[in-house]
C-alpha cells in the first residue's frame, strides 16, 4: 500500500529554519515526481516546491524562492524540504506528494496543482511565530 509520512514540522521563530522530511513507501519511488505543498486555514493548498525523479529538476514558487530547498534520497525513498529564513506567512501545514506521469518540463513551465498528484501525506505543521 502506498503510503507518504510526512516529519520535521514544529514551531520556529521568525528567520529560523526547518528541515521536513517525507518517508515514501509502497511506490517505485525513483520514478515519481515529488513535490511539496501546504495549506493555511481558511486557503487553498498550493504547491510550493517540486523535483524530479533524478534530483536535477527542480520549481520553486516564488513565495519561497531562494529560502526553502527540496532534495530528494532515492536511496532512502526520502524526500526533503529545507526551510530557511522562515516568515509568519509560511505558518501552514506542509503535505508531500507523488505522481508517475508528470513531467518536470510541464511542471517547470506551466506551474503544478494539487490535482496534478496522485498519493499523498497526511501533513506535518510548520508554525512560524515568535
Amino acid at each position: 500500500q502506498e503510503q507518504l509520512v510526512e516529519s520535521g514540522g514544529g514551531v520556529v521563530q521568525p528567520g529560523g529554519s526547518l528541515r521536513l522530511s517525507c518517508t515514501v513507501s509502497g511506490l517505485t519511488y525513483d520514478d515519481y515526481v515529488m513535490g511539496w505543498f501546504r495549506q493555511a486555514p481558511g486557503k487553498e493548498r498550493e504547491a510550493i516546491s517540486c523535483i524530479g525523479w533524478g534530483g536535477g529538476s527542480t520549481y520553486y514558487d516564488d513565495s519561497v524562492k531562494g529560502r526553502f530547498t527540496i532534495s530528494r534520497d532515492n536511496a532512502k525513498n526520502t524526500l526533503y524540504l529545507q526551510m530557511d529564513s522562515l516568515k509568519p506567512e509560511d505558518t501552514a501545514m506542509y503535505y508531500c506528494a507523488a505522481d508517475p506521469l508528470l513531467s518536470m518540463t510541464t511542471v517547470r513551465a506551466l506551474g503544478v496543482a494539487e490535482s496534478d498528484f496522485m498519493y499523498w501525506g497526511q501533513g506535518t505543521q510548520v508554525t512560524v511565530s515568535s
